[in-house]
């Protein structure tokens, strides 16, 4: 007998999971926000919080754990604030990698002149296993 299941959570003996973090090859968790409100902008998936602790810095926590503190990869962009007077790409770095959350920032570096800036629109997709 064939068919398909449609299930939107899984039980296991671990506990409750996403049917969506048990794939591979997907990102884990993605958010979009605007960097001088931090907060869910559109919409997002896995991320429980959006904190900003100084400017252009901010701290993504996940609603379910990762597996692993050791991302794959953690991509983003950014455009940068208007007021900055600059219209490139901010650079999103990530740091303070742990199961539960990430911290990231979001700056320039044009012609030798660095800061850490608001971004108007955040974007960020973090891939685990």
């Amino acid at each position: 007998m064939a068919g398909t299941v449609v299930a939107s959570t899984i039980n296991n003996d671990t506990g409750l999971f996403s049917t969506n973090n048990a794939y591979l090859g997907i990102a884990k968790a993605w958010v979009n926000f605007a960097g001088n409100n931090p907060a869910v902008n559109n919409a997002s998936f896995n991320v429980s919080s959006i904190t900003r602790t100084a400017s252009g810095q901010f701290t993504i926590a996940f609603t379910t754990a990762l597996s692993s503190s050791s991302y794959s990869s953690v991509i983003g962009m950014s455009p940068a604030s208007l007021t900055s007077g600059f219209n490139n790409v901010a650079v999103i770095t990530p740091s303070g990698a742990s199961t539960t959350q990430l911290q990231i920032s979001t700056g320039y570096n044009l012609g030798g002149s660095q800061a850490y800036v608001d971004g108007q629109i955040i974007s960020v997709a973090i891939f685990s296993s």
